[in-house]
């Protein structure tokens, strides 16, 4: 009986496991409001297939891993007051996620917990002290009659990249309503992007408490969402406001105080929408489809080696990821490098069309070990890093020309000298045959004056 009994908690055990592996994308959250609170913007990951599932932050049985696999692909914090995460979860575990190929997309506020701060410094990022909050006395809502928190900025503020953020910069002219805390980047940080930043007027601090110092984040050093991209390209986007995704900022009109310009709805939607499909990687994904190289007038490389000054072929097939569709990449900027230890050649490749990119070029005069390099990085892409590795000899005895061009020079000096030397033993030959005589024969009468 107890054989029965074993099996079938092992099947409920297993069966368990199989619904977590299922549901990519993990929710933390500090309470169960915050899933009706923010129910829009968890519809919105809903409606394009996530599998999303619910838990508390501190829950004693949270599991990012079991047996050494990844249960979920993408991860969500919006849990601000968290001190400690429950069950396996820790900051070491959520960097490790990342180091691993995980996104996170993380919410703070002014009371942003500990965790929430040990987690941002391991991306780059610095959360202002506890309890400050941005604050700005000309962009605010007019429904904001107190310390001027709940602040308006523009959509220019946003960072030049349709990748991440859409058509939002540009195109959508309505503000983002934003209440929360302040964050500062480490600019020595390459991988760390600014995606939203205050307007120049606001500035980071406690509201309660007198300004005695000078805040750490001021004007457009204020940084309201961050994001990180790792040299992996996982993506790591941090908010320093919960309300920036709730479903009273996708719907409340803005007015600003000062102006008293109104609006039926904020940016905020449409902004997070686009942000939360960069960080899980439905945009801004890059991958190479094919590569080939060969001589010119050719299809296929050669068996051994190209050889040096060799006319060569380099083709390279680039998709970007589109609505789940792998689909031609387009762009004017990507460039070829053929490296030894040095680029020896560097060249922009021409889209011929399809996402297939191409570059003739010649090799050089140095024979050796090379790699065709394609080194693509821009914001808001995943890096495309390809290399392929060739190997260059030198001229066969039997190729080389019978007369080098450059040499031309020693070969009429050569020659030159040839008829030179010709000429001089000729001249000098003769005059000494024809002079021998005359000399005797002066000689002689020399004599004949002198017995006299």
């Amino acid at each position: 009986m107890w054989k029965y009994l074993a099996l079938i908690c092992l099947l409920f055990h297993n069966g368990g496991a199989v619904l977590q592996s299922n549901a990519d994308t993990l929710v933390l959250l500090d309470n169960l409001a915050i899933r009706e609170t923010h129910s829009m913007f968890f519809k919105s990951l809903q409606d394009r297939g996530f599998k999303l599932t619910y838990k508390l932050a501190d829950d004693s049985g949270l599991l990012l891993s079991r047996y050494g696999e990844y249960l979920y692909k993408n991860l969500i914090i919006f849990a601000p007051s968290v001190e400690e995460f429950g069950g396996e979860i820790s900051v070491e575990k959520l960097a490790q996620f990342v180091d691993d190929g995980g996104n996170v997309l993380v919410a703070g506020s002014e009371q942003s917990g500990d965790a929430l701060r040990e987690f941002a410094s391991e991306c780059g990022f610095e959360i202002d002290e506890e309890g400050a909050s941005v604050m700005d006395h000309l962009h605010y809502d007019v429904s904001d009659k107190g310390d001027h928190t709940t602040i308006l900025t523009a959509s220019k503020n946003l960072i030049n990249s349709r990748t991440i953020v859409g058509n939002s910069r540009d195109d959508i002219k309505k503000p983002l309503v934003y209440k929360g805390t302040g964050l500062l980047a480490d600019k020595e940080n390459s991988l760390v992007l600014q995606l939203l930043t205050a307007e120049s007027t606001a500035y980071s601090y406690n509201p309660d408490q007198a300004i005695k110092d000078y805040p750490h984040a001021v004007g457009r050093n204020t940084l309201l969402i961050a994001a990180l991209q790792a040299r992996n390209n996982a993506r790591v986007v941090f908010s320093g406001s919960l309300y920036f995704f709730s479903d009273e900022a996708f719907t409340n009109s803005v007015t600003y105080a000062q102006t008293g310009e109104s609006f039926k709805q904020s940016g905020n939607r449409d902004v997070a929408n686009s942000i939360s499909k960069w960080v899980f990687g439905e945009t801004g994904a890059l991958r190479v489809a094919g590569v080939k190289h060969h001589l010119e007038g050719e299809t296929q490389p050669p068996a051994e080696a190209y050889t040096i000054t060799d006319p060569v072929v380099y083709s390279i097939t680039i998709e970007e990821l589109v609505e789940d569709k792998w689909q031609p990449f387009n762009a004017n900027d990507v460039q070829l490098e053929f490296v030894r230890i040095d680029p020896f050649v560097r060249t922009t490749l021409k889209h011929v069309g399809g996402g297939k990119y191409q570059a003739k070029f010649k090799i050089p005069d140095v024979y050796g070990v090379y790699q065709f390099k394609v080194n693509y990085d821009r914001i808001g892409y995943t890096q495309l890093y390809d290399t392929t590795q060739v190997s260059v000899r030198p001229l066969e005895h039997t190729q080389y020309e019978r007369f080098i061009p450059s040499a031309f020079p020693y070969y009429c000096s050569a020659f030159s000298m040839m008829v030179g030397v010709f000429l001089f033993s000729f001249v000098f030959l003769h005059f000494k045959d024809e002079s021998a005589p005359a000399t005797a024969a002066s000689a002689k009468k020399g004599e004949s004056k002198k017995s006299q």
